[in-house]
């Protein structure tokens, strides 16, 4: 198994800064589509946990879009074989101050293109 190959690695990247515009931007409809649409895709937040497609685009629909701005710190990605990779990233918002938010990731690539199947985001004090 070939890990960070190039094309694949480029191929994630794109899928990851294609979500985080659509997160600051508040894009729903694209947030929706790069999670999987399956009852097995997951999304554990700050203060909720989300199983399935279903609760995660509700839960996205619902939420407030003030207040979303980040900055990211220390994003790694990394593939494993050309199907599967995980980002994880640190983020702080003027929202935040004295605190620092983690989030990860775990991508698969299905026919339809490269998906969030589980995520997990959460906040600690500086």
């Amino acid at each position: 198994m070939k890990i960070n190959d190039p094309a694949v690695l480029a191929e994630v990247e794109a899928a990851f800064a294609t979500y985080e515009k659509a997160l600051t931007s508040n894009d729903v409809a694209t947030l929706d589509a790069l999670f999987r649409d399956s009852p097995l895709t997951l999304r554990y937040g700050v203060a909720e946990n989300l199983y399935g497609h279903h609760q995660i685009a509700a839960f996205r629909s619902a939420r407030s879009p003030v207040g979303i701005e980040r900055a990211l710190e220390r994003t790694v990605i990394t593939s494993y074989g050309d199907a599967m990779a995980t980002a994880n990233t640190m983020f702080r918002r003027a929202s935040m101050q004295g605190k620092v938010g983690r989030q990860s990731q775990t991508w698969v690539k299905f026919p339809e293109g490269w998906r969030v199947v589980a995520a997990h985001v959460s906040v600690i004090a500086e």
